[in-house]
């Protein structure tokens, strides 16, 4: 099993993606707490660039849950089609409208139990909407995160909740409300997949991944 990183290093390791980057920022377009939550439903198994195109055009003529009930069905999907699992993201987004209107007086509610009564809406979903949105210091363990919670060894788990638990309880607070944007694009840009680029990471020294990579 990989070493855990020490929580001293887990602090230098926030400590320096700060300085790097002190406002990071998700990459999905939104303009309210209603189309980001819209986006982040409808980037599920797709990249924030593929949704971007679809919703600019989208945003524009449906930006709150009546304009978009009013579009109906039929052409949400037609605005999103060139997304994967478009059919059902769709039908999704219509019903997350109508209770949004009905339980929820047409805004998007600020608790995790409540959101994820959503259509569509999970736990990660919630979690991207109550950091973004409402500031609250949540963690979304997608893919990339879940990736470097175990290779660096801030996190190591089994599973996503595994991670999260362990990113939240390790993380010191002052970095949790940024925390997440600095992950995800960590592993976006450099702690990739297939290759990461170790010899262009400023945390290299920190992070307890044996197979690291040179240029």
């Amino acid at each position: 099993m990989r070493a855990t990183m020490p929580l001293k290093d887990v602090d230098e390791f926030f400590a320096r993606l700060s300085t790097a980057d002190p406002d990071p920022q998700g990459e999905l377009h939104y303009v309210n707490n209603f189309t980001l939550t819209v986006a982040v439903v409808l980037s599920a198994q797709a990249t924030d660039a593929g949704v971007n195109k679809a919703t600019d055009q989208l945003f524009k003529v449906a930006d709150t849950p009546e304009k978009m009930l009013t579009l109906g069905e039929a052409k949400v999907r037609d605005y999103i089609k060139t997304i994967g699992l478009y059919r059902n993201k769709a039908k999704n987004v219509i019903a997350l409208c109508k209770m949004l209107i009905a339980d929820f007086g047409g805004e998007i509610p600020q608790t995790r139990d409540e959101l994820v009564r959503l259509p569509g809406v999970g736990r990660k979903t919630a979690n991207v909407v109550l950091n973004i949105a409402f500031g609250q210091p949540t963690m979304a363990v997608d893919t990339h995160i879940f990736r470097l919670g175990n290779r660096t060894g801030m996190a190591p788990g089994k599973n996503v909740d595994q991670v999260e638990a362990k990113l939240v309880k390790r993380i010191p607070a002052k970095w949790l409300n940024h925390a997440h944007h600095w992950l995800i694009l960590h592993g976006r840009y450099i702690c990739k997949a297939r290759k990461p680029e170790c010899w262009n990471c400023a945390v290299r020294d920190l992070c307890r991944f044996k197979g690291k990579t040179e240029a």
